[in-house]
């Protein structure tokens, strides 16, 4: 017993399942090697297996060779181990270093190359025959001294899977999708343990003016992983950002690089020229003023005339001037707040107050969709609340109401104080509430309770268009024609563009026999969609009894459009329509009217169908022309 080495050996496995039983060695098919046995004895000697060279230690410190070639490329040799039994070193090796070109697009593959890793494939396979020519007695081991020929690197880095780490277990190894594209980003970080951090940065500058800036991110990245204590890596990292477009993250890295370097004048530059665009007039201001030398003196410029044009924007408001809102909002985003959303927001709010909700979509639609939380960082609880009251206004203004929902209700926890925001959400809940009833009553065919249902959602939001057309489907299947084409063209006053809203239109038309205004909505359809067969065949058939009822498929004639003029016929219904939202031309004649101002009115009703014509007979409703009316 006490000539047994009480140090373990590399081989414990073997040991614990064997022990003291066994009296001879088994023989490998390499017996070169084997030490030999006293068989006289029964205590047998255990040899302590070779272990492989520590990378860093042997390869870097002890041989000069590996010295000099790092010292001219800049590169440290990685993953310096012996090959599978039986492979050659070189060959094993330099599928390793082939391996660094995994993750990168392929125009970047071998990219390194330059960088030293070629070198390092020399340096690697110089290494490992020098290793077996100074160890040949030791490198045949045996295999009850050799537990796997696993390198060392294999070993000790164990592969990231999903996130986590796998264990030694297999049936925990888990086979990665062979078609998942990895990101440059790790590839990066993986070099950054053998790259210069100012290396890395030059590179990315390179790619920078290149225009690869997502390759110039992660190398801005990679730097700043190895020396997270360096404004420039950051304030380079910025300047990438903005050209993605990704402007709430470019201003947080300038943050970060002015905390590190409080007087880094570029910095201070560049994130007022950021604030500039996000809408913070007054804190660009103050930026540009610590930027010295470095500041812009356009953008400087610039952002005092968005700061003017806001507080007069402010003023407005408070005035209720939402024609005055409009202006300002507008002349801010062209003087330099093209991605401000809380000004996109505020000009598509004063569009809706105008009754212009097409280019209220329009302009929330160029506004910037920034991320939520990141909205919260940057400007703060408060303003991120007032961001997600002018989606929810967008979301329910484009039938979103779900998403509008979700919206108000983030807003207000965000802000509780906000009046807006709980208003906001009470009326989101009642429109959505409406429509998910009206649905429900109508896929039953009890259309008269879903056009009611319909209508306590319209107490909420009386223009909203999908409310609208949806009860004129209950109408039309009622057989109330005319109503739900009143509630048709409502919605196409708030939505000129909503399709399904003239579709229905044009089958109202249809069924009351008003040819000439079915074929002027199914042409307009047809424009839009030349493919649509529903529409192709509805459209024969308003052409084909337009025909046979003596009619002329000339819908600038005398006798067919002129159905599409609305004919007011109370007091009730002159107010309805000249208080809805968009535009109304009320033409004031006796029913013996100037036949060619008809004409007139016809073709402007044809050239202009988003505007709403009225014909007010003063024979029959005298009290409506006149001036107190």
């Amino acid at each position: 017993m006490g000539e047994i080495s009480g140090e373990k050996t590399g081989c414990g496995f073997l040991r614990a399942v064997f022990g003291r039983r066994v009296t001879r060695p088994r023989r490998s098919t390499s017996t070169g090697s084997l030490p030999q046995t006293n068989l006289n004895n029964n205590n047998v000697t255990r040899f302590q297996a070779p272990r492989a060279p520590e990378p860093g230690k042997i390869s870097l410190r002890t041989h000069p060779i590996l010295k000099r070639i790092r010292n001219s490329s800049g590169c440290k040799p990685a993953g310096l181990c012996p090959g599978p039994k039986g492979a050659s070193s070189r060959a094993w090796n330099l599928g390793r270093a082939r391996k660094h070109d995994y993750g990168l697009p392929e125009d970047k593959r071998g990219w390194f190359s330059n960088q030293g890793v070629v070198q390092q494939r020399n340096v690697v396979w110089q290494f490992r025959e020098l290793e077996t020519a100074g160890n040949n007695d030791s490198s045949n081991a045996g295999s009850n001294n050799v537990l796997d020929n696993t390198p060392t690197s294999a070993k000790d880095e164990p592969v990231p899977i999903n996130g986590k780490y796998s264990t030694s277990v297999m049936g925990n190894v888990v086979k990665k999708n062979e078609h998942e594209p990895e990101k440059p980003v790790s590839l990066c970080r993986a070099l950054s343990t053998r790259m210069d951090p100012e290396e890395l940065k030059i590179l990315g500058n390179e790619d920078y003016k290149n225009g690869r800036f997502a390759e110039a991110v992660a190398l801005y990245d990679a730097a700043i992983s190895i020396n997270p204590n360096k404004a420039s890596y950051r304030s380079n990292k910025s300047a990438a950002l903005v050209a993605l477009g990704k402007l709430l993250e470019a201003a947080f890295e300038c943050r970060e690089a002015i905390r590190i370097e409080p007087f880094y004048q570029r910095a201070h530059n560049r994130l007022a020229t950021l604030y500039v665009r996000l809408g913070e007039a007054e804190k660009a201001v103050y930026h540009f003023k610590q930027s010295g030398p470095e500041a812009d003196p356009d953008a400087m410029n610039n952002a005092k005339t968005v700061q003017i044009h806001l507080n007069k924007c402010t003023d407005a408001k408070k005035r209720g001037d939402w024609n005055g809102v409009l202006r300002e909002t507008s002349l801010s985003i062209e003087a330099g707040a093209d991605s401000a959303p809380l000004i996109f927001g505020l000009k598509a709010e004063a569009l809706l107050k105008l009754n212009r909700r097409e280019e209220a979509i329009q302009t929330m639609q160029n506004c910037p969709n920034f991320d939520i939380d990141d909205c919260t960082k940057f400007f703060g609880p408060i303003g991120s609340a007032s961001v997600l009251v002018y989606r929810a206004q967008f979301n329910l203004v484009t039938a979103r109401f779900d998403d509008a929902v979700a919206a108000a209700k983030r807003a207000t926890k965000l802000d509780p104080n906000n009046m807006e925001a709980t208003t906001m959400l009470r009326r989101t809940k009642a429109v959505a509430s409406a429509r998910a009833n009206g649905n429900e009553l109508f896929k039953v065919a009890r259309y008269s309770e879903a056009s009611i249902a319909y209508g306590e959602g319209l107490s909420y939001d009386p223009y909203n268009a999908v409310l609208l057309c949806n009860r004129a489907a209950c109408k039309t299947k009622l057989g109330q024609y005319q109503k739900a084409l009143d509630d048709c063209n409502a919605a196409l006053n708030a939505r000129p563009n909503y399709s399904k809203a003239r579709l229905r239109r044009a089958y109202c038309y249809a069924k009351m026999e008003k040819w000439g205004a079915c074929v002027q909505d199914c042409e307009v359809l047809l424009r839009e969609n030349p493919d649509d067969e529903e529409v192709q065949k509805l459209l024969e058939e308003a052409k084909t009894n337009l025909q046979k009822h003596g009619g002329s498929l000339d819908t600038n004639a005398d006798d067919s459009p002129s159905t599409s003029i609305v004919v007011v016929s109370s007091k009730e219904r002159f107010r309805d329509y000249v208080t809805s939202p968009g535009t109304s031309v009320v033409l004031f004649c006796k029913k013996a009217g100037d036949r060619k101002t008809m004409q007139l009115i016809e073709q402007l009703n044809q050239r202009y169908p988003s505007i709403n014509f009225l014909k007010v007979e003063v024979d029959d409703h005298p009290s409506l022309a006149s001036p107190k009316a």
